[in-house]
């Protein structure tokens, strides 16, 4: 199953990154180029970044100069984790592209790799949040409403990579088909921004 093969790609993209715990340390993706698993590890990596760019700039005492130059590293990091989110469904379009889908056949609300992109955040979450509990300068009432946060996370994340499975053999099956959107920001783009194109005039 899928779910099983990210989750556990995922624990180690985390555990790599907080072997040295800077967000610029490169990245050693182990797995094959061409691979699913270098895909998976790539996105986790990304948002285990970006994580902790976002930690950075809720520093109330930041330099707004500073906080200019995360806020915009972190745009360039959403854009890299939506570009990856695509390459991972054209994975699956292109594993998925024989499959005739049923007459009956259903559109789910998000692609699969949407889903797995929802699965790496929860990763994250889950690990973070453990640290919380194991905190030796908190209250035990920190720990504890931490551990149930926790407990509800870790729920969380047997579901989700149930549907993500299900969503999977689904679409093998023909009983669901994908119908993949490009995400289309416009924010980054100098032609769709108002304020970018304005500019330049």
């Amino acid at each position: 199953m899928i779910s099983s093969t990210a989750n556990t790609i995922f624990q180690k993209v985390i555990e790599d990154y907080h072997v040295h715990d800077k967000i610029d340390q490169p990245i050693e993706n182990p797995y094959n180029r061409d691979s699913l698993e270098h895909l998976l590890y790539l996105k986790c990596w990304i948002d285990t970044a970006q994580w902790h760019m976002e930690d950075v700039i809720r520093n109330p005492n930041i330099d707004p100069r500073e906080g200019l130059y995360w806020k915009r590293r972190i745009d360039r990091q959403n854009q890299d984790r939506t570009d990856t989110v695509e390459f991972i469904d054209s994975y699956y379009l292109q594993q998925f592209a024989d499959v005739i889908a049923l007459a009956d056949a259903k559109v789910n609300s998000e692609s699969p790799a949407w889903a797995i992109d929802r699965l790496s955040i929860l990763a994250l979450k889950i690990y973070h949040m453990e640290q919380e509990t194991l905190r030796t300068d908190v209250s035990k009432a920190h720990q504890e409403s931490c551990q149930i946060k926790l407990n509800i996370l870790l729920e969380q994340r047997v579901d989700l990579s149930l549907s993500i499975d299900e969503l999977l053999e689904d679409i093998k099956a023909g009983r669901k088909y994908m119908k993949v959107y490009k995400q289309m920001k416009m924010y980054n783009d100098p032609n769709l921004n108002p304020v970018l194109y304005g500019s330049q005039k």
